[in-house]
């Protein structure tokens, strides 16, 4: 299977230790998040919280295709990763394909 785009950018930020993965993570974050991703597969309750990181941070989400960020991260059950560098979050959004659309909140 060949990797989109935006998959390879997110491998990117995994090589260059600029992606956090896991909630609790992604939460003791204290700045510099440009991006966040969250699977589709995430509970309601955690696409709430992820919403409420998003004002926090004051970035994009981008709701990924379920288990598609597992495999991306190589972590089993992740549900949310955050981007840290603005260059790779830029990157990524600017090739958003099927397996990745903007996150605008509700139920999606």
């Amino acid at each position: 299977m060949q990797r989109s785009k935006a998959e390879s950018y997110v491998g990117f930020c995994i090589k260059a230790g600029k992606l956090t993965c896991g909630f609790n993570a992604v939460e003791q974050t204290k700045k510099d998040v440009f991006l966040l991703l969250l699977c589709e597969s995430a509970s309601e309750n955690a696409k709430k919280s992820a919403r409420a990181l998003m004002a926090r941070f004051g970035c994009r989400m981008l709701l990924c295709e379920s288990g598609r960020l597992e495999a991306l991260t190589g972590r089993p059950n992740c549900k949310l990763a955050a981007v840290r560098d603005r260059n790779l979050a830029n990157a990524i959004i600017s090739v958003t394909d099927d397996h990745f659309r903007e996150y605008a909140g509700g139920n999606e």
